[in-house]
């Protein structure tokens, strides 16, 4: 039975790393002593064991231990092995390239979907759905393929930002961005305000935190959810 959290940051603003979601963290990881970190999206460019060590400080809070994925001989071993993942935020094209060179995409799927407890934040977040293809990011590197985990049936756009009337700025606003993706493909999108989160259990999933989050369906009026609905 899957078990994930999805959230749309790591961090809020003004706020410490993860510190928003280590309540609901004391409650998911409970009957968990250690994690196996992703650090393959690097958030900008930081070290991979500068990131790790970013991240085991967060969970030393919890009582758990945290280890980088690259300090296993055999990553693919680590995913299939690992009491739970966490995937943290960064780049999701430098990710997902990284994922699919190592071959790992296709592994962490079926951890997740047998049962391993998952976070993601942000680009782990974006990931977890069919495809990247709903990222913020800058194509920094060219992933083999935009496919992703397909575990659950919608589109992630973390870090969701509503248009501003006020605003000066005359690019795209990220509902156009989404209206785009429409265009030429059909999956649903959740828009993620920061601070938000989804909580997958089984095939439930229950929107979490403190905002509204935004589905987008092709051909249909976008429509706000409240804190507590299930999709």
């Amino acid at each position: 039975m899957k078990k994930m959290i999805i959230a749309s940051t790591s961090t809020i603003y003004g706020g410490q790393y993860l510190g928003y979601l280590l309540p609901e963290l004391i409650h998911f990881f409970k009957s968990v002593n250690e994690i196996l970190f992703i650090p393959y999206a690097r958030p900008g460019g930081i070290a991979i064991d500068d990131y790790t060590f970013k991240a085991q400080e967060a969970f030393s809070k919890l009582g758990k231990q945290l280890s980088g994925i690259h300090e296993f001989e055999d990553p693919r071993n680590a995913i299939c092995n690992a009491d739970a993942i966490f995937t943290g935020g960064g780049n999701t094209f430098l990710l997902v390239k990284t994922l699919h060179d190592l071959d790992l995409m296709n592994v962490l799927s079926d951890s997740i979907k047998s049962g391993t407890p998952y976070l993601g934040t942000s680009a782990g977040s974006n990931i977890t759905g069919p495809s990247m293809q709903t990222t913020n990011d800058m194509p920094i590197v060219y992933p083999p393929s935009f496919t992703t985990l397909n575990c659950i049936p919608y589109q992630i756009n973390p870090h969701y930002v509503d248009p501003d009337p006020n605003s000066k700025h005359q690019g795209e606003t990220r509902e156009t961005r989404i209206k785009e993706y429409h265009t030429l493909n059909d999956s649903p999108v959740v828009g993620l305000r920061e601070g938000s989160w989804l909580e997958v259990i089984g095939e439930k999933i229950v929107l979490k935190g403190d905002l509204k989050a935004r589905i987008f369906r092709k051909d249909e009026p976008t429509i706000e959810i409240e804190s507590g609905t299930f999709l």
